[in-house]
């Protein structure tokens, strides 16, 4: 009681507890204002430094409102022959999506009772009128004009899609105590209910998702690695495009600079489509891929100066092998969902439970993992997949990645300009279904074989413990190099949680607050050395007869 008198009660009027929604309406004006000013800072700084600029402030403050639609995907008007701009600057869209992500995610982590619209619809509605005062200001004629009503609903599709993410990846309490299982959603559930069970890769949801985002990291770095490799040979030759841009100033240069780091994630994504084999197009009528390339007369910019010269491919046939390899680790990962349950859901005795699931000593919060959902069906009671259920468990992960690509290749690409340059970047379809298809040829058979392994190497474990039992001699580890990966992997990451805890308790000492060290268990869970105390030490006593 006294806690809470001395507590003050800054919240409005009503509902105790309620946050107010213009709280929330300030929450999503801020979220479009550190966005818009990322963009405005720097394009005024360089409008600043230009000698003899051509426009005031008011323009410069133009630009950057259409930089920031731009970045959510909004097409934009250039020039008095009012040539659409449709290229999106996909670091400006990624930082949109993280300030509106975690501007949902938390509002909706408050606790307590909140007004009908307020919330996450608050934070939309916030940051829709942000964007309909930029629009506004970009309306009128000038180098750049916003198309009201298309730039208006791109940015509330975007805002409200980013935002309902946010708050929906907010963990909710489950009925074990953690956060909500991890098992298929309801309507995925529904659907695979009427599929056969030898189909059905039961409880795969997490493994899917986790092959889906290893094969996207997988083409991204296949992106990158071909843009550094370009990057490299462009630096070597010493000469083309690039080497004029020097000439220019150095508020220019830094300019183009700045604009070449905010399509940076475009030229990976193109990176990406030429390492797929559809490749990516720079103007109508062009072809850049590794088979060979044709061109025309491209714009002078940094980035165009990294384009293969026209001719047949070559060594560059070379960047198709990188697909290949960015099938590898989701095929490995559900091969061994595949096979059946894995540590730390039945592993080393130390960490599994009695009943093979749940850890003994500790919650599966402990080891980074959510609490089974009674309602969907774990590794364990079904046992391991049939080879028809992993395949088809690939074929979902394939999809998923190529929608991705589909997506990606849609907003890196688009008009620079009317005429020839209306068509720029990779054709999403084909760069859709290059990538599923590379993830589909490589993670089938690969999965297959990462499960048969695994099956293998449990029954040799089974067959060497059952000896062991018979002849009264102690089981035997099984020698395998996948065993003794996983133990290692538990063992460090059960000794990395005891050390962030033991930095926590000093943390709290040294700043006065009351702690319990000796509740916190030591590397070796609940039944290792009891862990030491971080109180200071007691002074000694003196010795009688002395000073």
């Amino acid at each position: 009681m006294t806690q809470l008198m001395g507590r003050p009660i800054v919240e409005v009027p009503g509902e105790l507890g309620a946050r107010p929604v213009l709280a929330d309406l300030l929450t999503g004006a801020r979220a479009a204002l550190l966005g818009l000013a990322a963009v405005a800072v720097p394009v005024l700084a360089l409008w600043v430094v230009t000698p003899y600029a051509d426009d005031g402030a008011a323009g410069a403050l133009r630009l950057a409102g259409a930089l920031w639609l731009l970045g959510h995907g909004a097409p934009v008007l250039r020039g008095a022959a009012q040539a659409p701009l449709t290229v999106t600057p996909l670091l400006l869209g990624l930082l949109a999506v993280v300030q509106l992500r975690r501007a949902g995610a938390r509002v909706a982590a408050r606790s307590g009772p909140r007004p009908r619209w307020g919330g996450p619809w608050a934070v939309w509605c916030g940051y829709c009128a942000v964007a309909g005062a930029v629009v506004a200001q970009c309306a009128g004629p000038g180098p750049f004009r916003a198309r009201v009503l298309p730039d208006v609903l791109v940015v509330a599709a975007l805002a409200a899609v980013a935002t309902r993410s946010g708050a929906r990846a907010v963990r909710r309490p489950g009925p074990g105590g953690g956060s909500a299982g991890p098992g298929w959603p309801g309507h995925w559930r529904r659907w695979l209910d009427r599929v056969p069970g030898w189909a059905r890769p039961d409880g795969g949801a997490p493994a899917v998702r986790a092959a889906a985002l290893a094969a996207g990291a997988g083409l991204t770095a296949a992106g990158a690695l071909v843009v550094a490799v370009a990057a490299v040979l462009a630096a070597v030759d010493g000469a083309g495009p690039a080497a004029a841009v020097l000439a220019r100033g150095p508020a220019a240069v830094a300019g183009l600079l700045l604009l070449s780091l905010a399509v940076l994630p475009n030229a990976v994504v193109w990176g990406a489509a030429y390492a797929l084999g559809p490749g990516f197009a720079v103007g109508e009528g062009t072809l850049v891929a590794p088979a060979g390339a044709v061109l025309g007369p491209v714009p002078d910019f940094p980035l165009f100066a990294l384009v293969a010269e026209p001719g047949a491919g070559g060594w560059r046939l070379a960047a198709c092998t990188l697909p290949a390899l960015a099938g590898v680790v989701p095929a490995l990962v559900l091969g061994r969902a595949a096979a059946g349950p894995r540590w730390p859901y039945a592993g080393e005795p130390e960490v599994r439970g009695g009943d093979g699931l749940r850890p003994e000593g500790g919650s599966f919060e402990d080891y980074g993992l959510d609490e089974p959902d009674p309602a969907e069906p774990s590794a364990a009671a079904t046992g391991p997949w049939h080879p028809v259920a992993t395949a088809v468990a690939v074929l979902v992960a394939a999809l998923l990645t190529g929608a991705a690509a589909m997506g990606l290749g849609w907003l890196a690409g688009g008009a620079l300009a009317g005429g020839r340059m209306a068509e720029l970047g990779p054709v999403p379809w084909r760069t859709g279904l290059a990538a599923a298809g590379w993830v589909a040829a490589v993670a089938v058979p690969g999965a297959l074989l990462a499960r048969s392994r695994a099956l293998a190497g449990e029954a040799a474990g089974k067959a060497t413990g059952a000896t062991g039992e018979g002849t009264g001699a102690a089981p035997r580890p099984v020698g395998t190099v996948g065993r003794f990966v996983v133990t290692l992997t538990g063992r460090a990451r059960r000794s990395g949680l005891w050390l962030r805890s033991r930095a926590y308790v000093l943390v709290l000492w040294l700043s006065g607050a009351p702690t319990a060290p000796d509740a916190v268990d030591g590397p070796d869970g609940p039944s290792g050395p009891p862990a030491r105390s971080t109180a200071p030490a007691a002074p000694a006593r003196e010795r009688p007869g002395t000073d």
